[in-house]
């Protein structure tokens, strides 16, 4: 069984920082991508940032210049570093992984139970 578990959200004040930590656990052949993504209130859920295992990057437009994903894949962990918040960036952050658990098993999603930023003054 494949846990993710993701920490280090909490309340901020607009133009703080915040450092996400999510950490995969259970039976895990090989990870490929790792994603954050997040859900506003009344609002769809959104991808902010991709990393592939290749070291690819993708964030979206509206969190380019401001937050920076990364991994450390000897603790399948991924990061999402946001600096300079706004309040438009409160909303419960997801992290995601496609992967393997053993090497005869496909590839499949797992996703972690969130984590609430919230940005306000």
């Amino acid at each position: 069984q494949v846990q993710l578990v993701e920490s280090g959200g909490g309340l901020v004040q607009p133009g703080g920082s915040l450092r996400l930590s999510c950490a995969a656990s259970g039976t895990i052949f090989s990870i490929d991508n790792m994603a954050w993504h997040r859900q506003a209130p009344g609002k769809q859920r959104e991808l902010v940032a991709v990393l592939t295992s290749g070291g690819s990057t993708t964030l979206a437009d509206s969190v380019k210049g401001r937050f920076t994903i990364s991994r450390n894949n000897a603790k399948n962990t991924v990061y999402l570093q946001m600096n300079s918040l706004k309040p438009e960036d409160t909303a419960v952050y997801y992290c995601n992984a496609d992967l393997r658990t053993t090497y005869w098993d496909p590839r499949r999603a797992y996703w972690g139970q969130g984590t609430l930023v919230t940005v306000s003054s």
